[in-house]
């Protein structure tokens, strides 16, 4: 059969822009499966997407006008309902045949075939293909109502309709027109009220005629681009808006690049359908406010694109991405330039104001602030904190770092009070460091304060010192001890508080800083921090740390087996040290010996567990009968000493394959020993032997887990 390329466009009014790539995607997800499904489009079909702030368009290459006939074969009945013992065909059989269209002369023709323990009827028969009418509608009213709408409109149709005026649709906006092209052939379906044809409309105020009619499903692209001056795609809209931002800042000089931000991007390619970059200027005066403030501004508030100087300090150009090219820019530039400058102006008034106060003469304000209804204000919370980052800050630095922490703990969350982190949440910690140097307050304390959410997200940047770490370190051990405490631990996929974010940040801070801090000593610290009688969650907090860190483990390109063997276990000694653990694993696993030690491990970690009681570690070398075991506790008086030292060194390595020496002695015990003697102080002077080489060999890692 011959096949035509597929168009299927929805006109909308404008979709929202933060969810207008989703929608896209998932429209021509969603119909070309469809249509794959049916038989109307190869399994490979090549899909393309277009998505526009006024439509939601999909091309799928290669479909039929209709799908292949189809052999069915369907199962009626038991052979024993179906047939009489003479082999007549039963009333049921008749009634069956019947609903499938088919009567008694289709029996001679069933085949007979083993369902289970029985043999049951089954009738052959060819389903003819769908047309492609009848086919994409089903595909069409699929893919509309898969779409991720992030809010519904109900609205009233006019026309076409039971009752017009009144006969209601919901969707994500009112849309307008349908298109559905099979080649040059307009294929008959209905959506949302309307009828399909091969009209659409292009630019609101750019078009070149209205409307744009499109001779079939391939010139879509390029007659929307020519009649109707709207780049369709969304993808080649965003390079083009790429291009012409690299393109304005080239013009503007001195190494000037736009900030970059691909969410901004996206958002402005899902505003524009035909983008035209223009340059813009502010006031010189406003760069006196910091410049996070008002490229925040800039960005969340009129989605425009800042430039950056070549050493990444903002300058007083912008650029704004235009839906219109008139031959006279200047009346856009002015507009956007009068419409900016309100807003720096209160992002300076803000400043200003807020620097009339101290940082400090604002804590008290703190404990006016709730934090949560069951662990109380601001204020106190910021006590918590400050106890935690004290007992961390003495353990890494003494009484120095102690104090600075200390007092970078009391000040971070005071700019929460502040008219800019009022407007710009997402200035906290920025305008604290900030305020903090305007107070006359140590850079190191600045650094602290600022830094002290970080890392905020997957990949983000630690603090810059040593007393940001502490606090920050504080701040999120506050969190999940709190918490956790009330009972908010996260469940399957919800996670209000950001819990996993806090504790991923814990295991980032201490690994990557490498602070000697031992799991355990941070969450004991932290409940230290609470009130007496406050709930103690700190097994459910380790646990939860260890799926984290299992996760961090992973992601750095260890295997399950060497995560489990140093993590699962719970043997690693410290956080800042996994890394080495882990390391000395994947060294150990790649000897030869390893295979056999790790199962002559997980061996003896089962017959230990099946001993009665608790076996000591201790060997009487005179009561040593075998000279297998003789000779396994000769090797181990001879390596174990020395991988000690190794581990107590911190060459987790050489320590593990120091062991590798033990193989050979070990398989040879097995073979030769019976550990579960018939005497019992020998049985007990083999298991003492077992358990001296299982801690020796387990004291790096658990690694029965490495065993296949």
């Amino acid at each position: 059969m011959t096949t035509q390329n597929l168009l299927v466009e929805l006109f909308v009014e404008e979709l929202p822009p933060k969810a207008l790539k989703k929608l896209g995607d998932a429209f021509a997800t969603v119909l070309a499966d469809q249509l794959k499904a049916q038989g109307l489009a190869p399994a490979d079909a090549q899909v393309t997407a277009f998505a526009s702030p006024r439509r939601l368009a999909a091309q799928v290459a290669g479909v039929l006008a209709r799908a292949a006939d189809k052999a069915v074969s369907q199962k009626l009945m038991p052979v024993s309902v179906g047939l009489t013992a003479d082999g007549q065909p039963t009333p049921a059989l008749l009634k069956r045949l019947g609903a499938l269209g088919a009567d008694a002369s289709a029996v001679a023709g069933l085949k007979r075939a083993p369902d289970g323990k029985a043999e049951a009827l089954f009738y052959d028969s060819v389903a003819p293909g769908a047309e492609l009418a009848t086919g994409l509608q089903k595909a069409l009213d699929e893919a509309i109502a898969k779409l991720p709408i992030p809010k519904v409109m109900s609205y009233q149709l006019e026309t076409d309709c039971e009752l017009p005026g009144w006969s209601s649709v919901n969707f994500v906006r009112p849309a307008h027109g349908l298109v559905a092209l099979h080649g040059s052939r307009v294929v008959p379906v209905k959506a949302l009220g309307l009828t399909s044809g091969n009209t659409t409309q292009g630019h609101r105020f750019e078009a070149a005629v209205s409307p744009v009619v499109l001779k079939d499903a391939d010139s879509y692209a390029a007659t929307l681009a020519k009649d109707g001056a709207v780049i369709a795609s969304f993808a080649e809209r965003k390079a083009e808006i790429a291009r012409q931002l690299a393109a304005a800042a080239a013009k503007v000089g001195g190494g000037c690049r736009p900030i970059e931000d691909d969410a901004l991007l996206d958002e402005v390619t899902a505003l524009v359908e035909r983008p035209n970059v223009l340059i813009c200027e502010f006031e010189p005066q406003f760069l006196d406010v910091p410049q996070e403030c008002l490229i925040l501004t800039m960005k969340a508030n009129q989605k425009y694109f800042p430039l950056l100087d070549a050493q990444g300090k903002l300058t007083n150009r912008f650029l704004v991405v235009s839906n219109i090219s008139p031959a006279d820019a200047s009346a856009v530039i002015g507009g956007n330039e009068r419409v900016v400058r309100p807003r720096l102006a209160d992002a300076k008034f803000f400043f200003d104001q807020d620097r009339k106060k101290t940082l400090a003469s604002r804590v008290e304000g703190l404990s006016k602030v709730v934090y949560h209804n069951k662990l109380g204000t601001q204020g106190e919370r910021t006590e918590r904190v400050r106890a935690i980052a004290r007992a961390i800050g003495q353990q890494l630095g003494g009484d120095v770092l102690a104090a600075s922490a200390d007092t970078a703990a009391q000040l971070a969350k005071t700019d929460l009070l502040t008219d800019m982190v009022g407007e710009f949440p997402e200035l906290q910690g920025i305008m604290g460091g900030y305020y903090a140097r305007h107070d006359g307050l140590t850079e190191d304390i600045a650094f602290a304060i600022e830094d002290h959410y970080r890392p905020r997200f997957a990949g983000d940047e630690l603090p810059r010192n040593t007393t940001g770490v502490v606090v920050a370190l504080a701040d999120k051990l506050e969190t999940l001890m709190g918490l956790f405490g009330i009972g908010q631990r996260p469940t399957g996929d919800k996670d209000p508080f950001a819990l996993r974010r806090h504790a991923l940040g814990v295991i980032r801070l201490v690994i990557e800083c490498r602070l000697m801090l031992s799991a355990n000593t941070l969450v004991n610290t932290a409940f230290d921090a609470f009130p007496r009688g406050f709930s103690d969650a700190g097994t459910d907090v380790l646990e939860f740390m260890s799926e984290r860190l299992e996760g961090y483990c992973r992601e750095s390109g260890y295997s399950a087996a060497e995560v489990d063997a140093v993590v699962g276990s719970g043997r690693w000694i410290g956080l800042a040290v996994v890394p080495q653990l882990l390391a000395a694993v994947r060294a150990f696993a790649a000897l030869p010996e390893a295979p056999a030690l790790a199962a002559a491990n997980k061996r003896i970690g089962n017959i230990l567990k099946k001993s009665e009681g608790e076996v000591a570690a201790t060997v009487n070398a005179s009561a040593l009968v075998e000279p297998a075991e003789k000779d396994l506790f000769a090797a181990m008086q001879a390596t174990v000493p020395a991988a000690k030292a190794r581990f107590d060194a911190g060459d987790y390595t050489g320590s593990l394959q120091a062991l590798a020496a033990l193989r050979a002695p070990v398989d040879a015990f097995f073979d030769g020993v019976m550990v579960n003697a018939d005497d019992p102080a020998l049985k007990a002077n083999r298991l003492g032997l077992l358990k001296q080489l299982h801690e020796a060999m387990n004291r790096v890692a658990d690694l029965s887990r490495l065993a296949t």
